[in-house]
């Protein structure tokens, strides 16, 4: 999250950076960047002009070597031929989208706690869940709020909101009688949650971040018993943590637990900092004036206690310039990358660089230079906020997505035939320009229209109301994107007449997606700092086949967290992994949806359980949902 201009990258201090050292707490201004050329023209074209660079490098490297020595030389010339001319871009499909927020009977409203004094917690939350907390197949909303400060108010109201889905796109509030109304004696501040079957029963518990103690919820047959305290999961009083993730780091098949933590924060460091904006005054202050964290481990030991595994897991990063911790993560996306069968994952730190963990068999080495993600294109650190993985080219090679902040692309980590290096193509795959102007938060892959090609949402928002006085270039409120995959020819930006309420104006923060309605498309929700949250119900109507899939595996690892799911229909394969950890403070579905465009039917499913085991089950009938349950 960079307001204002930062050069360093990697360096933490225990004050403000260089630009705001002045004492008095002087007025910072915001410095819009030169504009630059028109990425998006240059991505389009990048591909098919490559062989023509590499001729023009290699020809001007040999004229300039031999011209060094005219008596040896004789004076050549270089033609050089203008790229072919690339065919018409596909025309981009229509994908209305339909606010029904206020027909599903929605009412939550996300409370920031603000009152004038400008806390940097303030500008950050809620995230949100989409999980069949009752088992009886619907997918139910879950919303996150932040909540009265503490020490502003005695009156504190439950951090969370819980909705039943009834059908139709029907649901009704449930957070007290889930149990939920319990939650408001620790006054913590709301931020994220994580959905994973803990203790192995069937039914999916909840963890809670904040800015203060975290809330490990078990799920007693749809009611909500907090166990923090008897689980050993709710951190520091002081702490500030963000996203999570359920997932089974030490291959003994029940989930574990890891959990991001932002900076070293509180309301008296935040007044001490003061930041301002000129003729505004005071701002939400850039990250690098505050001291990292380290990420949590917490390791299931299968009776219902965790034990925090943090430092013998490798996952305590420090900066070498100052020894202090260097994280300073919003949010992760857990993968087996490599396919060894352990779970690693990426970890999107804002204003430093990220992180890779590669899991050694239950301890992490981080790699993510190594790899080539903890950096942009230009090798500088960006402010990082969701984060999303997918094959998005249905071949071998992974995608990491990130979201950054304003004047940032958002950045696209491809691995190039080798899973353990990439490189960010934002440029070349069309994202570049039109993520630049905007502060993404929230966003991931999914297959919009269902043509068999996963798509990228991105979620909105800027941080200051008042942005706009000081930077022309960016407004408070933001439009969500689609940039629908058009294969061969990157992903394209829908036009907002095509996208219908989605374009509206937002101050978006999570998202997540999950078919609401048994049609087979996903439909959005997307929450606001101090605002309601958008349901939007998916209209596409390409007439394309699908087929979704529900794994079931009896044990500790009851959703099949981890799995890989590998569909072939039309000669094409497609391939997801069951992983409702996704975007910004939120969780997605635990269901797969394969989009098959025209192809009625499918060649062969495959299932590559977490425990490794490998299960064909040929083909299926298209345009449903199939629970599978492993096989013992």
């Amino acid at each position: 999250m960079k307001l204002f201009e930062e050069v360093s990258a990697e360096t933490s201090t225990d004050g403000p950076p260089p630009e705001a050292s002045l004492p008095g707490g002087e007025d910072w201004e915001v410095v819009p960047e030169d504009e630059v050329q028109d990425d998006e023209i240059i991505g389009r074209v990048f591909k098919a002009s490559l062989w023509v660079i590499a001729a023009v490098i290699v020809g001007l490297g040999a004229f300039f070597l031999f011209s060094q020595d005219e008596a040896l030389s004789e004076e050549r010339s270089i033609t050089v031929a203008a790229p072919e001319a690339i065919g018409e871009i596909s025309a981009t499909p229509t994908m209305p989208f339909s606010d029904v927020t206020q027909e599903a009977r929605i009412d939550f409203v996300h409370n920031n706690g603000a009152y004038g004094d400008k806390l940097l917690p303030e500008s950050l939350g809620g995230g949100v869940a989409f999980l069949d907390f009752d088992s009886d197949g619907d997918q139910d909303l879950l919303f996150v709020d932040s909540g009265e400060w503490a020490h502003q108010s005695s009156v504190l109201e439950p951090p969370v909101a819980l909705y039943r889905n009834e059908g139709g796109f029907r649901f009704t509030d449930v957070t007290r009688r889930a149990g939920l109304e319990d939650l408001t004696s620790t006054g913590s501040y709301g931020m994220g949650v994580a959905v994973g079957d803990y203790d192995g029963d069937g039914d999916p518990d909840l963890f809670l971040t904040a800015v203060g103690s975290n809330r490990l919820l078990r799920n007693d047959s749809g009611r909500f018993l907090d166990v923090t305290d008897k689980a050993g999961v709710a951190g520091l009083e002081d702490d500030w943590s963000t996203s999570a993730a359920f997932l089974d780091v030490d291959g003994d098949r029940d989930l574990d637990l890891v959990v991001c933590n932002y900076v070293r924060w509180s309301k008296e460091i935040d007044f001490e900092l003061d930041f301002r904006l000129t003729g505004i005054g005071r701002a939400f202050g850039p990250p690098q004036s505050y001291e990292g964290s380290y990420p949590y481990l917490y390791r299931n030991d299968g009776s219902g206690v965790f034990t925090e595994f943090t430092a013998e897991s490798g996952l305590k990063v420090e900066n070498p310039a100052t020894g202090e911790p260097m994280a300073k993560s919003l949010a992760l996306a857990p993968a087996d990358v490599d396919g060894d069968g352990w779970m690693d994952f990426i970890v999107a730190n804002d204003t430093v660089r990220n992180f890779f963990f590669h899991n050694q068999g239950g301890t992490f080495e981080e790699i993510g230079e190594v790899l080539g993600v903890a950096y942009d294109r230009n090798g500088n650190a960006t402010g990082a906020m969701g984060v999303d993985v997918g094959h998005y080219r249905n071949d071998g090679n992974l995608g990491f997505l990130i979201g950054n902040f304003a004047n940032e692309m958002s950045t696209v980590y491809m691995s190039q035939d080798d899973p353990l290096f990439y490189v960010d193509e934002a440029i070349s795959e069309g994202i570049g320009a039109p993520s630049r102007s905007v502060l993404t938060f929230g966003l991931f892959l999914f297959d919009a229209d269902l043509d068999g090609r996963l798509d990228l949402f991105q979620a909105n928002g800027h941080l200051e109301s008042e942005i706009q006085a000081v930077d022309p270039s960016q407004t408070y409120r933001q439009a969500a994107q689609i940039f629908w995959n058009g294969g061969d020819e990157g992903f394209l930006p829908l036009d907002p007449g095509a996208t219908g309420d989605l374009s509206q104006p937002v101050v978006g923060r999570g998202a997540a997606y999950a078919d609401l309605d048994d049609d087979g498309d996903l439909d959005i929700v997307l929450t606001q700092v101090a605002g309601p949250p958008l349901l939007l119900r998916n209209d596409q109507n390409s007439g394309h086949h699908w087929l979704r899939l529900r794994l079931v595996n009896p044990g500790p690892n009851w959703d099949a967290i981890g799995a890989w799911v590998t569909v072939r229909a039309d000669g094409i394969s497609q391939r997801r992994q069951v992983m409702p950890t996704r975007s910004y403070l939120s969780q997605v579905e635990l269901a797969l949806t394969f989009g098959l465009g025209d192809s009625p039917t499918v060649e062969s499913v495959t299932i590559l359980w977490p425990d490794g085991l490998e299960e064909d089950l040929g083909s299926l009938p298209v345009d449903r949902l199939h629970r599978i349950e492993r096989k013992l």
